[in-house]
Parts: structure tokens; sequence; C-alpha cells
């Protein structure tokens, strides 16, 4: 009988083996396309929101870059006319802490939330606050502006910012080792995140959380930045000591800034509950809109929360 003949149905041309049966659609080609058009959809909507977050640690990485060169490069006047270490720490610590406050209250930063840091948005993500696919696009944008920002500096200064003492504002640990890095850096993360959720969930003091992080950003520097470099961000460390090719200790501030702030979180959540986080914002309430899964005011009539 020839092959293909309705005795042969079900077998390859030369009817050796039988052809599989039609089961639908790829079940896992089906979950990555809508993976796929999640995230599309999430860029093609908050891309201003990740833009911004991507700038914003930028700048900030070149508002270091130039304090960090301007006070410990020795060529530099300043370096020259303040001896004192210490009083130089202290000047880096005032002006980086001023460098996060006017992020925060940027039109900038009261749009995206002002985290700059992906440690920031991966606690938000535990809370609740922010959508998975908003964490992954935010936190790209993090590490993308913070190595932008180093390459920016290195640019325009040169050797003097890349070259010791400076090397490219690094963060390293100081003369206690590694290991007292990490639990410093644990340490200084965990206050950072206790005081946002604290400040930002208390009414009368919600706008203050930019000036109290600014704060808390100047007595890090002044004070604990000779333990471990004053870090509490992945991105702004992964900015300095890759570009620098310093990889070295690179792993404390990947592990320890999220560690600390996912401790605090835990801690916050089994005094408050889910309920006592409103928002994924350092500044909310102001005129811009809100992309995250916000607590302050339902969604209006006839119109779906985001969610």
């Amino acid at each position: 009988m020839e092959p293909g003949s309705s005795t042969g149905a079900g077998r390859d041309p030369v009817g050796s083996r039988r052809v599989p049966a039609n089961r639908g659609p790829d079940p896992v080609a089906a979950r990555a396309g809508a993976v796929f058009a999640r995230h599309a959809k999430a860029l093609g909507e908050h891309w201003p929101e990740y833009l911004i977050e991507a700038g914003g640690l930028g700048l900030f990485m070149v508002s270091a870059g130039v304090f960090g060169t301007l006070f410990e490069f020795p060529g530099s006047t300043v370096y020259r006319m303040i001896p004192d270490p210490g009083i130089r720490r202290a000047l880096m610590g005032i002006a980086m802490g001023g460098t996060a406050i006017g992020l925060v209250y940027s039109r900038w930063g009261m749009r995206s939330g002002a985290h700059f840091n992906p440690a920031t948005t991966l606690t938000f993500f535990r809370l609740g606050k922010v959508r998975a696919v908003d964490a992954v696009f935010y936190s790209v944008a993090h590490f993308m502006g913070a190595v932008a920002g180093v390459l920016l500096v290195g640019a325009v200064l040169g050797e003097s910012f890349e070259a010791a003492p400076v090397l490219r504002v690094g963060t390293l640990p100081g003369a206690h080792g590694a290991a007292t890095a990490f639990l410093a850096e644990i340490g200084i993360s965990g206050l950072l995140m206790t005081m946002v959720l604290n400040v930002t969930n208390t009414e009368r003091l919600h706008v203050y959380a930019g000036l109290l992080a600014g704060l808390l950003v100047a007595v890090f520097i002044t004070f604990e930045a000779p333990i471990s470099g004053m870090s509490m961000n992945p991105a702004r460390s992964f900015g300095s000591l890759a570009v620098a090719g310093l990889w070295r200790f690179l792993w404390i501030y990947f592990l320890a800034p999220p560690i600390g702030m996912l401790i605090a979180a835990q801690i916050y959540l089994r005094r408050r509950g889910r309920e006592g986080v409103r928002c994924a914002k350092m500044h909310h309430h102001n005129d811009q809109i809100c992309i995250f899964r916000c607590g302050y005011a339902p969604a209006p009539a006839g119109v779906p929360k985001e969610g």
C-alpha cells in the first residue's frame, strides 16, 4: 500500500514514526509571550519614571564625582586648604546630603518616587507597593544611570577623578576589614529604611522624609564612611567599582544594603502590618502621577486602580 493512504494516516512519509498529535499552543511560549507583553506595556506607559530614576542616580554620581575630586584629589585647591580629613568628609556629607534632598524634592523625584537605589525598590516590592515589572525596570535604570554618571565625570575630570585616592569615588572597606564593612552597611541601610517607612507613613511628618534622608546621608558620610565607604546602594557602588575594575569587595554592597533594608521592612511589618505602608514614594503629596500600588486615595469612580 502506498505511503500516505488512509491506512497509513498518522505516520510520517516513510511510515516508520507516529506523527505527534496537535496539542495546541505551547504553554511555556504562551507564558513567555505574556511576560513580554506585560513588560512592553509597562515600558510604554512608565518609561518617563524609569528614565527619571536613571537620570537621578546619574546626577547623584556626577555630584559625588565632582565633590569627591574637589575634596580628595591632592592637587585640588580645596584639598590643600583643608588638610583635616574629618572636616573634608563633613563637607562631602553636606554636599551629598544636599544633593539627595534636591533630587527627592525635584519634580523628577516627586514623579518617580525618588528611589534611585535598587535596594529601596526591592524593599517596596517586598512590601507590595511596587509591581514586579516596575521593580525590574527601576533596578536596570539605576545601574545604567550610575555607570553613565561615573563615565561622564571620568570623561570630564580624567586622571584626577580616576586615580587614587579618589578612585572614581568607589566605596571600599576601611581599616577594620570587609566583615565590619558588611555589618556597617547592613546597619546604616536598615536605619535609613526604618526612617523612610516611619516618616513617610506618618501624616504630620511625611513631607520631611527627603530632608531626613539627606541628613542621614550627611551624617553617615561624615562618621561611617571610614568603615565601609558609605554606600547603601548596590547600583551606586557598581557604577564606581565596576568602571574602575575593582571587583573584589563589590559583594558587600550588593548584599548588605538589601539585607539591611529588608530587615527594617520586616520589623516595620510586624509592628504595623501591610496596611501601615501607604506608598513607595519618598514624597507623595504633590501634583505628579503615582505609578505604584498607592494607598493614599482610592481611584475615582469608574476608573480601575492600578495594580
